[in-house]
Formats: structure tokens, C-alpha cells, sequence
């Protein structure tokens, strides 16, 4: 799933080609991807963008009239720019917003329809959007602290979780975890104040690293490669490579449709921590170290 810095660097992109611009027409490509049916989409065509800016993950299309586009991408939407005469991906498109600079593509790759597009209408509808996850980047340490100890989760389901933190999923936090040299599933109200301060301080620097790689790469482009798998990452889908601090082989904790990348050496001190499905069926013969 895009996260903070893709989504950024996203909204950056189109900031660049269509601010101020009208949007000329929307068209539905797959009738689910729409999940609102008032105001009509037909409503934003012909308005100005007034801006395009992150929440949460999401990402809203502001307009002049003082509507909004609420786009979701989930795991595989993506957005690609295209010029006003180039064809759009066809089995993967979902809708389509032609601009006098272009035209937006909203496409999903697989199966699972995920992604999503909201109209509403005013400040109120689009504030139900926000789930209150706190942005780090604008926030005190202090904060970021009551914030993390107000509920005792684990580290992992904390960062992870845009009703606690703003717009960190599943790849950045393997990232932020790793940097602070804590485990996944440290509890939150376990952590010492030089812990949260730790995790305070590399979430701001990964966040702001990431996002400061990714615009480098784009350059005056478009997001073409946007994906939660890098090969610049330490431990994020890392599983079995040489941790590039201590090289110490990255292990996994996978649950649902999701995995958890860690550094036993630099997190757990040397212990391997329990897969709730493969330590479940090894019982025993569950190694407890590297």
C-alpha cells in the first residue's frame, strides 16, 4: 500500500499539472471503484483544482467549488499520467480524469477491487475521512508519546495504525522499527522515555529520507514505480539477506496478508521471535536464536 512518501510525492506530481487547472471530464471505468452517488461525480467536472494534498494515506483532490475527490489506492491502485492522446491500460483502469495538461489513470492491478474514489461536498463530509492519526512530522515528542501510550499495542499495530499515527503502513514501520533498534512486538506502554524518543527521532528521519529519495527519483517525472519493495530498504522484505548493520540474517513474522521484516541482532537481541503459523507447527523445534 502507498504510504506517507509515495503518497507525497504523489500529490507533488500532480500539484505540478493540474493545480489551477479545470478538470474537463471523469470517467468511470469500473463501477465499483465509485462508492458515492451524491454529489455526482458529473458535479467537479469543468471545476478548478484548487489543490491536491495527503490524508492519511488517501490522497484529496481539492476543488474551487468546495468540493472533493477522496481517492484511496489500498495495496495495488496506482496513479499514472498520461498524455491526452495516449490509451490507457485497459484491463487495470478504474476511472480517468482528463485535464488540458493530460489525463490521470486510476488503475489496480489483480483481482481485489480495493481502491477507491468518494465525492462529498464541504469541509464536514471530508474531515470524516481523517482518521486522526497523528502527524509526526508536525508533532512533539511529548505528544507522539501520549499518542503511542495511550492504548498498549504493540509496536508494530501502533505505528501502524492511522487512528494512532498518520499515514505509516506496512513497509515504513519494518523501516522506522529497525532504525530505533526496537522489536515489533515491544508493548507500548513497556517503552522507556529514551525508547520513545528513539522511535520519535527515526520515524521523522525515514519518513523524511524516504520521501526525499523518492522525489529525487522522480525527478520532474511522474511516480512510475511507486511499491513497498526497495532494494535500498534494510529490512523490509528482506527476509533471509545480511542485515547491512550488524549482517545478521533478517527474519519474518507473517501474519494474514501481511509480514513483518526484522533484525534479531539489532532488535530482539539475538532472539527469533515467534511465527504464529510455521512456530505453531514446529512447536519445539522452533529455533528461539539466529
Amino acid at each position: 500500500m502507498p504510504e506517507l512518501p509515495d503518497v507525497d510525492v504523489y500529490c507533488e506530481a500532480l500539484n505540478a499539472r493540474v493545480r489551477g487547472q479545470p478538470l474537463m471530464h471523469a470517467r468511470i471505468v469500473n463501477p465499483f471503484v465509485l462508492r458515492t452517488v451524491d454529489p455526482p461525480l458529473s458535479s467537479v467536472e469543468n471545476g478548478a483544482i484548487r489543490d491536491v494534498r495527503r490524508l492519511g494515506k488517501r490522497i484529496v483532490i481539492a476543488f474551487d467549488n468546495d468540493l472533493f475527490i477522496v481517492i484511496h489506492l489500498m495495496v495495488a491502485g496506482r496513479f499514472r499520467w498520461l498524455a491526452r492522446d495516449k490509451k490507457a491500460p485497459g484491463r487495470i483502469t478504474l476511472a480517468l480524469f482528463d485535464f488540458p495538461s493530460g489525463t490521470l489513470a486510476l488503475t489496480e492491478a489483480g483481482t481485489k477491487r480495493r481502491a477507491s474514489v468518494h465525492v462529498v461536498r464541504g469541509p464536514a463530509a471530508l474531515a470524516a475521512f481523517d482518521m486522526g492519526g497523528l502527524e509526526v512530522a508536525n508533532a512533539s515528542v511529548a505528544t507522539f508519546a501520549e499518542r503511542l501510550r495511550a492504548e498498549n499495542h504493540t509496536l508494530k499495530r501502533a505505528l501502524t495504525d492511522p487512528h494512532i499515527l498518520s499515514g505509516i503502513g506496512n513497509a515504513y514501520s519494518d523501516e522506522i522499527l529497525h532504525r530505533a533498534k526496537l522489536s515489533p512486538l515491544v508493548h507500548t506502554r513497556k517503552l522507556e522515555d529514551a525508547a520513545i524518543e528513539r522511535l520519535f527521532a527515526a520515524t521523522n528521519d525515514v519518513l523524511a529520507e524516504w520521501t526525499q529519495r523518492l522525489r529525487a527519483e522522480t525527478g520532474d517525472g511522474f511516480p512510475e514505480k511507486v511499491t513497498a519493495f526497495r532494494p535500498q530498504m534494510a529490512v523490509h522484505g528482506k527476509f533471509r539477506a545480511p542485515c547491512p548493520v550488524c549482517g545478521t540474517p533478517v527474519q519474518r513474522i507473517v501474519y494474514a496478508d501481511n509480514e513483518c521484516n526484522y533484525c534479531p541482532g539489532c532488535q530482539t537481541g539475538g532472539v527469533v521471535l515467534a511465527d504464529r503459523a510455521l512456530s505453531r507447527l514446529l512447536h519445539k523445534s522452533w529455533p528461539r536464536e539466529i
